[in-house]
């Protein structure tokens, strides 16, 4: 995390103030579309599509994704409050930016840098699903936790963001790992009281923790790392404390101590390292499924039309000895070579000044990678290398040069080894990154390279006499972007193709917009399916679902809402069949079609019954997708064969205020206010049952008796302040106090027979209230929200 004097400076700068959330939005995506090309915008380094970037926080795997979070302002170009971005990676390489993470207003505290854990043994007791918890650290002065039990869509905060480690000012930048040897989590924090020093502490369980020890080094400053590492590929174990300028050392760690073998760190990366320079605030991933220690890092300075900063290349690090002694090694993951478009070769050539001795002349590239190894003991040039984006003029943007007698590379000392100097270089628009000798030297820097066709040329350039080319490989790279979904949620497969019209990121799915039919078809085919999404209009004619689609979108069902007032499943030259109902644009519409053979059956926001039930032939199998037809119109949640939203309530459910979806667990409602969703279904003494979780903000619950309008009604909740609570328009009729955790899933049964009402709390037999009110005596069934988020499942009345 920034020091203070530099947040303050920065906050002097153009760009607009940041913003705080609340629960009725988050999670928040405020970006505006971007296709990735603009000027400088790298095409494989990791941008924010908008916005401030800075320290790189809490990587790590879990479940087949990685996933980057980062210090983030969504709405300047400058450092201001500050969030926690998040993206995804299947690959480590192709990163599809997500919504927020950690969001001001909706998480308490200083959200400045930290680390991240997966707790695949379920140390801290938060688990509420199948998936191992995702749980991070952050603040200032202090350590609070949150956690994510649902793949880093959402954050929970633990104990309401309660510190679970107290510290005095400076401190901040917690990093957490589990040591095996001891049993452990290990904290390592940053403090500059009484000097610069890295504190560790450890706990069993992420959220008791005890302090061990205290690193003091004035060359520590902020954003500590600590990890183990064999020496050379399979020596014994040593460890490497490290700070966000990137200097370390290497030492001992029994669980609770760190000991350095030297006082005097050591430089990993050569670059500018620094928060205004091109290198700073590395972290290395957790619970990497194949043992290897992988950092990226901060890369300051690089700025755009809509951007500031970027990250590096993700590395793999590795300790080697050499003759001054054992040193870190950074090189490129062996992921990048999947980027690769193209590749052209050479072996045992001379060059000399003579341009007919580059391999290189003529060709040229944008994004690539050059990788090269020399022979300097057989070469006679006093300097050689490569001018990058070079020009018909002999000018170009960036010079990466090898002086034989001062054995430095790019000005960084580098000696050859065993008469030999190699060489990788990473160009992208506007980030050039080195590696020397399989990463003894890394070099990251920034440069505004012009990518206009006439400055995209190559040279590997000898002064002085001849250097001999052992090997020399030129790689061109392609864009990493666009191959996954930042907001279209569900279980399709990628990649999304667009057949018509265009798709875009907002917060709350994929907008879609055509002057006639679009498609965005997704990688999944099928032929019987139950395929099911939800859809809002905006200023559309019509949007739906699509199944057994063509890849040109030429053939297809499609079943849509059409603000013509029905619901109409349709294929290209035929209207199947219609189904007249109201239709209002805003408001969210779940589909579902099923398709068996000829039989095609969609149903209309969870209705046992199907809308249409019709029979046709014409296509048998293809891809799934959504659609929208003359106007604008957003989808979400397109989901195959899941489970949706259990009920047995059997008749179509209807917003009454709030945003309501249906994504993987069951049917979301988000309102700042009240919000309810209510079923057609009417009832007066009646058991109702539901699970309840409150995602973020304040509270959730079941709906009974309740006026079509929702003004009036009888719910029950749970509610974070600490109770469940009965409650009608202008009444808290009973409470009953107890926790209640934001992300757990909690089971409620309301018992109402005239004007008794029970509520049960957990599966528990006896109520925990349990009084009269004759106020409502019959009416609809729902559910509820309260400025929150909150998800709802089996919801059931018998």
């Amino acid at each position: 995390m920034w020091l203070a004097l530099v947040a303050t400076v920065l906050a002097l700068l153009p760009g607009l103030p940041a913003a705080a959330g609340t629960p009725g939005d988050y999670p928040e995506f405020p970006y505006p579309a971007t296709g990735y090309t603009e000027p400088q915008r790298g095409q494989f380094h990791f941008s924010p599509r908008a916005g401030w970037m800075n320290d790189i926080n809490a990587p790590l795997w879990h479940n087949g994704q990685y996933h980057l979070f980062f210090q983030h302002n969504p709405h300047g170009l400058t450092w201001d409050t500050m969030h926690w971005g998040h993206a995804t990676s299947p690959d480590l390489v192709h990163w599809t930016q997500k919504p927020i993470a950690l969001e001001p207003g909706v998480h308490p505290g200083d959200l400045w840098s930290g680390g991240g854990v997966v707790d695949t043994a379920d140390t801290a007791g938060l688990k509420t699903g199948a998936d191992a918890p995702i749980v991070v650290f952050t603040g200032t002065n202090g350590v609070s936790l949150a956690y994510s039990n649902d793949g880093g869509r959402t954050f929970q905060n633990y104990d309401g963001g309660r510190q679970v480690l107290a510290l005095p000012a400076n401190s901040r930048d917690p990093k957490v790992f589990w040591h095996a040897p001891t049993g452990r989590w290990v904290m390592v924090v940053w403090t500059d009281n009484g000097g610069n020093a890295a504190l560790i502490y450890t706990s069993p369980n992420l959220r008791d923790w005890t302090w061990r020890s205290r690193y003091a080094a004035d060359w520590l400053l902020e954003c500590p790392d600590l990890f183990a590492l064999p020496l050379d590929g399979t020596g014994p174990t040593r460890w490497v404390l490290t700070d966000a300028s990137g200097e370390y050392v290497v030492g001992g760690f029994d669980g609770a101590t760190f000991t350095a073998d030297s006082p005097t760190p050591q430089r990993m990366d050569q670059g500018a390292n620094s928060y205004f320079g091109t290198f700073y605030a590395g972290l290395t991933f957790q619970n990497m499924p194949d043992g290897r220690v992988v950092q990226m890092a901060w890369q300051p300075g690089n700025t755009g039309k809509g951007w500031t900063g970027n990250a590096t290349v993700p590395v793999q690090l590795g300790l080697r000895s050499y003759p001054e002694g054992v040193r870190l090694t950074r090189f490129p993951v062996a992921e990048l070579a999947t980027l690769r478009t193209s590749s052209q070769s050479w072996a045992d050539r001379t060059v000399t000044a003579d341009p007919a001795t580059d391999p290189l002349v003529g060709l040229t590239a944008d994004t690539y990678e050059l990788v090269a190894e020399f022979d300097t003991a057989a070469s006679t040039a006093s300097r050689f290398g490569f001018d990058l984006h070079r020009r018909a003029d002999g000018s170009y943007d960036r010079r990466v040069a090898y002086d034989r007698a001062a054995q430095t590379l790019y000005g960084a000392p580098l000696a050859p080894a065993g008469g030999r100097v190699k060489m990788r270089i990473l160009v992208d628009r506007g980030q050039l990154e080195i590696f020397g000798n399989d990463g003894k030297l890394s070099y990251t820097d920034n440069v505004a390279f012009d990518s206009s066709p006439g400055s995209q040329g190559l040279r590997l350039f000898a002064e002085g006499g001849g250097v001999r080319v052992v090997s020399l490989q030129l790689h061109r790279i392609g864009s990493t972007w666009g191959q996954g979904e930042s907001t279209l949620e569900g279980n399709l497969a990628g990649p999304w193709t667009t057949a018509g019209g265009t798709w875009t990121d907002v917060t709350g799915g994929k907008r879609g917009e055509a002057i006639g039919d679009g498609f965005y078809l997704s990688g999944s085919t099928a032929g019987d399916v139950a395929y099911e999404a939800d859809v809002r209009l905006e200023t559309a004619a019509a949007a739906g679902i699509t199944v057994r689609a063509s890849a040109d979108g030429s053939a297809h069902y499609t079943a849509n809402v059409d603000a013509a007032g029905l619901v109409k499943l349709w294929r290209p030259g035929r209207d199947i069949a219609v189904y007249p109902t109201p239709v209002s644009r805003g408001r969210t519409y779940h589909l579902k079609l099923v398709a068996s053979g000829s039989s095609l059956k969609v149903y209309l926001d969870h209705g046992a019954t199907p809308v249409i039930d019709a029979t046709d032939t014409a296509y048998a199998t293809g891809r799934l997708g959504v659609n929208v037809f003359a106007g604008a119109a957003v989808a979400q949640n397109a989901q195959r064969d899941a489970a949706g939203f259990r009920t047995n309530l059997g008749q179509r459910w209807n917003p009454v205020a709030g945003e309501w979806t249906v994504p993987t667990g069951g049917l979301r409602g988000r309102r700042m206010d009240n919000g309810f969703r209510l079923s057609e279904r009417t009832a007066g003494d009646l058991t109702l049952t539901g699970d309840v979780r409150v995602l973020a903000g304040r509270a959730a619950g079941l709906t009974f008796r309740a006026s079509t309008d929702g003004a009036a009604h009888y719910t029950v909740n749970v509610d974070t302040d600490g109770l469940v609570k009965l409650w009608r328009p202008g009444r808290d009729i009973a409470t009953w106090p107890t926790t209640i955790v934001p992300g757990r899933t909690y089971r409620l049964r309301v018992a109402a027979t005239g004007p008794r009402i029970q509520v049960f709390f957990a599966g528990g037999a006896t109520p925990v209230i349990d009084v009269a009110d004759g106020t409502y005596a019959t009416g609809r069934v729902g559910v509820n929200v309260f400025d929150s988020v909150a998800e709802f499942q089996d919801v059931t009345i018998g």
